[in-house]
């Protein structure tokens, strides 16, 4: 049951319990799923204790789980926090329906157990918390749809590049010229990759001047006027300059139909994240993430103007680091208290 809602622009906060709220989504519907679920008997709170067994709590989380599947677009990703504890229980679960691609390792410099009474330990203490982050199958009978969404990204490939792609095959066929003639002229093997689309790429500069060389001796040694010839070889005629804007506006089109996902060597590109936890703070929710995170997150696997998805809101960090990175974000948040401060949050927010 929907209790309330808070709607300012792009944000959306609902006041709800986050599976009954699910199910109300529509299918194919969510860009990204940046979430951070209960971890079970990890907190002293309520809501972390409401399940007798982790075998009752890993049934409720696969719940959750189909669901994510179900509103999550094609291309989408989803981002899973959990405990070390139950890591390996939660990983296997999100394999029977995700393709799991990292469980990343988050440490924090700091911590409990800093303070532990290291000779009474039965066992290494536990100071990380996963991250598993995964994207929809896409290989036949996994993947949603029914030609699966690998296929789907390939048949997409071929017509974006089309223009391109008849260009140099539409070429090479004018002149009748062989694949050992390009590869010889090139010192590679790349004709097929070149003139035929699949998979198709685009030459370097430099393997480009060299095709130009080749198509022009070839139409030289053609007996024919200078008025078919021009128009037999002049095909392979652009600077490449403007075959590279082509190809740049083409891969643009491209991109926005894979999933998104762009890091580089300035922000976290391996699985071992190291991030500050948030400093204990008045009011501060007790699985608050860092805003250094949720971003990195965001800005990695989503797009401008994306929906972003957090089924277990507290102090709403995803949905502040969707509101900075200009995503739309709906938020979901069962405790009513922790729903009036990210409302009064969100109001400050958008005044400044």
């Amino acid at each position: 049951m929907t209790k309330r809602t808070f709607n300012s622009g792009a944000i959306t906060l609902v006041n709800a319990d986050s599976l009954e709220y699910l199910k109300k989504i529509p299918d194919n519907s969510i860009d990204l799923v940046a979430t951070d679920p209960p971890y079970f008997q990890v907190k002293q709170n309520s809501w972390d204790n409401q399940w007798d067994n982790s075998a009752e709590f890993l049934a409720w989380l696969d719940e959750m789980l189909c669901e994510f599947w179900r509103i999550l677009k094609p291309n989408g990703s989803i981002y899973l926090f959990c405990g070390h504890a139950l890591s390996a229980d939660t990983e296997i679960l999100m394999r029977s329906r995700f393709n799991v691609l990292n469980n990343i390792v988050w440490t924090k410099p700091s911590g409990p157990w800093n303070k532990a009474r290291k000779s009474d330990l039965r066992k290494y203490f536990g100071s990380t918390e996963r991250i598993i982050f995964a994207e929809h199958y896409g290989s036949e009978g996994y993947a949603k749809g029914n030609t699966g969404y690998a296929a789907k990204c390939a048949a997409a490939r071929k017509e974006v590049f089309k223009p391109l792609i008849d260009y140099f095959r539409d070429a090479k066929n004018k002149l009748d010229i062989k694949a050992k003639d390009i590869n010889q002229a090139t010192g590679t093997k790349m004709c097929s990759h070149w003139f035929s689309d699949s998979q198709w790429a685009l030459p370097s500069a430099d393997n480009y001047a060299k095709l130009q060389a080749l198509f022009k001796a070839k139409g030289e040694e053609l007996q024919v006027n200078h008025a078919e010839l021009a128009d037999q070889y002049g095909e392979l005629q652009k600077e490449y300059q403007e075959l590279t804007a082509s190809y740049d506006e083409l891969k643009a089109q491209y991109q926005s139909l894979r999933r998104p996902f762009s890091v580089s060597k300035e922000v976290p590109f391996t699985d071992h994240w190291h991030f500050k936890s948030v400093q204990y703070y008045p009011g501060k929710h007790p699985c608050e993430k860092p805003a250094p995170l949720m971003e990195h997150i965001i800005s990695s696997s989503s797009r401008e103007g994306d929906v972003v998805l957090d089924a277990f809101g507290g102090s709403q960090s995803t949905g502040k680091a969707c509101l900075k990175l200009g995503r739309k974000y709906i938020g979901i948040e069962l405790e009513e208290e922790t729903f009036d401060r990210s409302i009064a949050a969100f109001e400050e927010l958008v005044k400044t």
